[in-house]
């Protein structure tokens, strides 16, 4: 056994169990650290494939940037202790169905593709050139995209705070009103 395929196998074994982990936890702040070890591994995956630049970004911006984020706002919300209620067993197998099924879909699909190497040389992308487009608004730019994602991502993390936070937003108010 090759050490690629040690660490593919070890790489994805810790997607696995960790993806599981994230959705199955009944504590919040817990499943935010596994959606972090998911995140640090899918990394790991591309650095094997030599994708370093797309391996780079997964760390920083998901693993470094969206995780933390999560953290804070669970954090700030003084959720942390926060324990979801069991699941019953009728959403457990409705929900191991649907992912049978969609494993299966999956494999079916991938499984009845035909994958042929392309005809095309492979083109050599200087760092220059990638930079250039994350910064155009032109053709093959990036920047408008990222904005969107990144006011969208905003307006989310604002709504998780305003529904987590304990009370209506109007509850402070009703409280200064009855102490006068």
């Amino acid at each position: 056994m090759s050490i690629n395929l040690l660490m593919f196998l070890l790489f994805a074994s810790a997607i696995t169990v960790f993806s599981i982990l994230t959705v199955t936890s009944r504590k919040i702040l817990r499943s935010a650290v596994f959606l972090l070890f998911v995140l640090v591994s899918t990394s790991g995956l591309y650095f094997m494939l030599n994708y370093q630049f797309l391996a780079a970004v997964q760390l920083t911006l998901y693993a470094g940037g969206i995780v933390v984020l999560i953290i804070f706002s669970i954090l700030l919300t003084s959720h942390i202790d926060h324990k979801f209620e069991p699941v019953g067993w009728k959403k457990t197998v409705l929900a191991a169905l649907a992912s049978v099924a969609g494993a299966i879909l999956v494999i079916v699909t991938i499984m009845g593709f035909s994958f042929r190497a392309g005809s095309e040389p492979p083109v050599n992308v200087e760092m220059q050139t990638i930079g250039k487009s994350l910064l155009s608004l032109g053709y093959n730019g990036y920047i408008l995209p990222f904005e969107v994602i990144s006011v969208l991502l905003l307006a989310a993390m604002v709504a998780a705070i305003v529904i987590a936070k304990k009370g209506s937003p109007n509850k402070p108010e009703e409280s200064k009103n009855l102490n006068q």
